[in-house]
């Protein structure tokens, strides 16, 4: 009986839903569906996180980290004294010459906090005052796909859940009708790959690995009816399955079959919330205005950026935005810039958003990379450098649900190469990230092998200073 019930679920699931979908919307966990934790360990800041991943490793010293004594200096050798023997990539690491370079753009102060941006952000300049940034960021990987898994799993090691996955399985979902974790890259850019690893479960149950909304007429693969399938045939074939699987449940619990028919039945009840949530014809010109005449364009930054604010609006726990092509180890100045044309206006956009509808004290913000760059030119210095990997020092910034707005926190030495004060690593990053949701980081884990897991390993602490 197993053998051939195996056989039906293959051939009849088409990967759909499962249930008859008046049962699951009037069912009441179709508005929500609890996770793993019996009670939270904090009182909660934020419902829900937006993180606008810039792939490559933007330059914190070309956008954030204001450097004039670097540009004094611009031309002279990295003091030895500076780098103190740290390794480099095998990029620039044999250069016989690493020549510092100062950022080309012009930096100003802008708010009450007289935070300085660089001229590539105009539009982030005006809500400066609702953003935190952290100077201070550190980690250790100096690769590209080290970096991204570090940051987004909390090891450098593939096969660990992503933070959307352990936020899912912790704290399960607000709304039964979407998936509780998203993911949306920009299309038609190029840079380092991204694999759905960085959005999967790993060891945790497959339904909490993170769905991956597209650009086009079909947001959601392989969830809408197969040609010749109608909504009746569909329900009667689920509901031959629901008896199945109770059936089979009778006689030994199956874990990952469970898993299965809760996918079916979410892809089911997506069918119907998923082109609701992803129809924008209902958004006003201003908001079109506001975020850009991109945001018109699916599949844009600044299209998954507004896509994101009616997400969260939707009870979307955790939307993963990543925009790749922020690597520049040549052709810095002009590339960067364009990074920040297609990025800059829509991320302070939803800030403006979220905050207009009452949504940015619930809703946690943050911007950034997996590492930094070098203060040095990667190879002769000229007017179009680039700039090597860098893990010593970076930027992020974050908004939002609890977070302490109009602050600098931590700073990097004169030179932007070493942290001089208040050092922020990946995993107190992640720490306090878990805090602003109700969770200590301590204690949402996951046995495996033997082994308690967690999303910090065993490190890990919330900066306490940047909690409004």
């Amino acid at each position: 009986m197993s053998s051939s019930r195996r056989d039906f679920l293959s051939h009849a699931g088409f990967g759909l839903g499962s249930v008859a979908l008046s049962q699951l919307l009037s069912s009441p966990s179709a508005k929500a569906e609890s996770g793993a934790l019996s009670a939270l360990h904090v009182p909660p800041r934020a419902k829900s996180v937006i993180f606008l991943f810039q792939a490559g490793g933007p330059s914190q010293m070309d956008t954030f980290d204001y450097k004039p004594e670097l540009t004094r200096l611009h031309g002279e050798e990295l003091p030895d004294e500076v780098r103190k023997g740290q390794r480099l990539t095998g990029m620039s690491g044999n250069q016989s010459s690493l020549p510092l370079v100062g950022s080309p753009f012009k930096f100003a102060q802008h708010g009450e906090s007289g935070a300085w941006l660089s001229e590539l952000f105009p539009h982030t300049a005006r809500v400066v005052d609702d953003l935190c940034f952290i100077k201070s960021m550190h980690t250790e990987a100096i690769n590209h796909g080290p970096a991204v898994t570090h940051v987004q799993t909390g090891s450098q090691f593939p096969g660990r859940p992503s933070i959307g996955s352990w936020l899912s399985y912790g704290l399960g979902s607000e709304n039964a009708n979407l998936p509780a974790f998203v993911v949306m890259v920009t299309k038609d850019k190029s840079g380092q790959p991204l694999v759905s690893r960085l959005w999967g479960s790993g060891f945790l149950p497959s339904r909490h690995q993170g769905v991956q909304f597209r650009a086009g007429d079909e947001p959601v693969l392989y969830i809408n009816n197969p040609s010749g399938l109608s909504t009746q045939s569909k329900r009667n074939m689920l509901d031959s399955l629901r008896e199945l699987h109770s059936m089979q449940l009778n006689e030994s619990p199956d874990p990952l079959l469970e898993t299965r028919i809760s996918q079916y039945e979410l892809a089911f009840r997506m069918q119907m919330s998923i082109p609701e949530a992803t129809n924008v014809s209902s958004e006003t010109e201003q908001t079109f205005s506001l975020y850009g005449e991109d945001s018109r364009n699916p599949g844009t930054f600044a299209a998954n950026c507004l896509l994101a604010r009616r997400l969260v609006e939707r009870g979307v726990r955790f939307v993963q935005l990543y925009h790749q092509g922020w690597d520049h180890h040549g052709g810095l100045p002009g590339g960067i810039r364009r990074q920040c044309q297609d990025t800059d206006q829509a991320s302070a956009a939803l800030i403006e958003d979220l905050k207009q509808r009452g949504l940015l004290d619930e809703t946690l913000v943050i911007w950034g990379g997996e590492f930094g760059r070098t203060n040095y030119c990667q190879g002769k210095l000229s007017e179009n450098f680039g700039r090597d990997h860098h893990p010593r020092c970076f930027s992020m910034w974050m908004a939002g649900g609890g977070i302490q707005g109009g602050i600098n926190y931590g700073q990097t030495d004169s030179l932007c190469y070493n942290i001089e004060e208040n050092p922020v690593h990946l995993h107190d990053f992640q720490a306090t990230l878990l805090h602003l949701l109700g969770i200590d980081h301590e204690q949402l884990t996951y046995k495996y092998q033997g082994r308690r897991f967690r999303l910090t390993d065993v490190h890990g602490h919330v900066v306490e200073d940047i909690l409004a």
